[in-house]
């Protein structure tokens, strides 16, 4: 849950973070690659046996004139380019208190990624993931600490983090942007970030190890949607053998804005601003523009069905089939939303809870309390958290996950992370009573002992284990299952409803009945405030 720190607070819990996952380095000579643009040179984790190296450009700097431009390829450069430090962030907003950051700054010059790989590895044989932070399309970056790449990549793993632009900077829309674009296309340059990234890693990643024909796409919320619309776009669908998705789709009720209405935005952002030319708007200092987005009355940023990365909507596009085939490890958390986010400071009585639901379905609440009944205070708590999770992200999710097993032609491998996280070490608040939005990061990516927050039991370490476990050998084979591991079978109907592999202390297969609910959101979602 979000976490109110004081400044000091928050550098103390980075500079712990940092320390926890410092690598011991080697005495001689760093580690050398040779990529396309020049020679990097990264540093050696002689403990864990790895070579990393952060802060590598894949694209050009997009300042200036490349503000609000697709990704431009990266000037090449002279003599061995230092890799040994995360590059800065992209501009964002302070809104997410668990963030910790150990990158260079924030900038416009932002788009860099991260590589973590064994240090004795063969050429181009490894399996390679590819991750997308999470952040609502404002935040995030690829050096936090829950998404390091060192665990996954001593399990023989060649690990990517990746960051993308955001908000205003990565997906205004305007008229005259597209008309300056040769392919009159306009928002999506996070996107489009991503895809070149992919690229890099197509012509780049065999000199780190990694097979260019064995990559995974993952990604957690704001990542995950991304996952599912770059396995959408014509433009990146071949660039990746298999996807990972953590709660989070662009389907659903998360499905981009049209072309239209995010150019009006655009525009209203604009005269909001005093440009009166896209020459004015590139002139306004990044600062200045991310306070701007703050201000009251300005829209939100995020993806658009622009015609060029998104030809047509994900909904269209993923109904007839036309998305990447190709196995699909997906789901989302126990505890995405909460049952006191749909009532406020209202008390958790029936009364209350219908009143609730009738002011977000009106006429569709009598139907939906069949599906999300509430005539106790314990079934309301337990139904409300379970509507606060599908109107936030577990229907998108679900969606995605209905989608690709009709028309996907691979597996889908669905899961449930049941594991609350422990109670924090400094007392401040006890454990939730499920898996909080985000909370399955660092169990998937092995990264519990880099957060220092939460008193962490041998019940999370076991339950790490196993998820990582099945993320490892999802990106080696496409299929999860392995020895030591609970069997996972693929998402298939039985007794009414679908397997679905509950991942926690206790992980087992179940019979996921939640398919029901996400088919009538899908009926009433454009009527109703989801």
């Amino acid at each position: 849950m979000p976490i109110a720190f004081t400044r000091l607070h928050r550098v103390l819990l980075g500079l712990a973070a940092a320390l926890a996952v410092a690598p011991a380095l080697a005495a001689g000579p760093p580690p050398t690659i040779s990529t396309h643009a020049g020679r990097l040179s990264g540093f050696h984790d002689a403990e864990a046996g790895l070579d990393e190296f952060k802060g590598i450009p894949y694209a050009a700097p997009p300042v200036g004139p490349l503000r609000w431009k697709p990704p431009q390829p990266v000037v090449a450069w002279t003599g061995v380019r230092m890799a040994d430090h995360f590059g800065p962030r992209c501009m964002q907003r302070p809104v997410f208190s668990d963030m910790v950051f150990r990158s260079d700054g924030m900038s416009e010059d932002c788009l860099y990624l991260n590589v973590w790989t064994p240090a004795h590895r063969p050429r181009g044989k490894l399996p390679v993931l590819v991750y997308f932070y999470g952040g609502g399309f404002i935040g995030g970056d690829g050096s936090e600490p829950r998404y390091d790449g060192a665990s996954l990549a001593r399990r023989g793993i060649v690990a990517v983090t990746v960051n993308y632009r955001l908000d205003v900077f990565g997906f205004l829309a305007l008229p005259a942007l597209a008309a300056e674009s040769p392919v009159r296309a306009t928002g999506n340059y996070g996107l489009l970030d991503q895809g070149a990234a992919l690229r890099w890693v197509q012509h780049n990643i065999a000199a780190f190890g990694g097979d260019p024909h064995q990559v995974t796409i993952g990604g957690e919320s704001a990542g995950s949607m991304s996952v599912s619309a770059q396995m959408a776009s014509p433009l990146s669908r071949w660039l990746m053998q298999r996807a990972i998705g953590e709660s989070g789709s662009v389907l659903g009720n998360l499905k981009p804005m049209p072309l239209a209405l995010a150019e009006n935005q655009g525009e209203a952002f604009r005269q909001h601003v005093g440009a009166h030319s896209l020459a004015r708007l590139r002139a306004i200092g990044a600062s200045a523009l991310l306070q701007a987005v703050c201000e009251k009355g300005v829209p939100d940023f995020g993806p658009t069905i622009d015609g060029y990365f998104l030809p047509r909507s994900p909904e269209a596009i993923y109904q007839a089939g036309e998305q990447a085939h190709i196995p699909l490890l997906v789901g989302s958390n126990s505890q995405e939303g909460y049952y006191a986010d749909l009532l406020g400071k209202q008390p958790p009585t029936p009364a209350n809870y219908r009143a609730a639901m009738e002011q977000r379905l009106g006429a569709h609440a009598a139907e939906a309390l069949k599906f999300y009944p509430g005539r106790t205070e314990a079934e309301l708590q337990a139904s409300g958290t379970a509507f606060a999770g599908d109107q936030f992200i577990a229907f998108a999710t679900g969606r995605w996950v209905q989608l690709q097993r009709q028309t996907g032609h691979a597996p889908v491998y669905y899961y449930y992370f049941t594991q609350a996280r422990p109670a924090k070490r400094d007392g401040s608040a006890g454990a939730d009573p499920g898996a909080v939005h985000s909370g399955e990061i660092e169990y998937a990516l092995g990264n519990l002992s880099g957060n220092h927050v939460y008193a962490w039991t041998a019940a999370d370490r076991r339950a790490s284990t196993v998820m990582e476990g099945y993320w490892a050998n999802f990106i080696k084979t496409g299929n999860p299952n392995g020895p030591g591991l609970p069997h996972w079978p693929a998402a298939a109907p039985k007794d009414g409803g679908l397997l679905r592999q509950a991942i926690g202390a206790d992980t087992h297969t179940r019979v996921d009945h939640d398919v029901a609910r996400y088919e009538f959101l899908q009926r009433i979602e454009p009527d109703a405030h989801l």
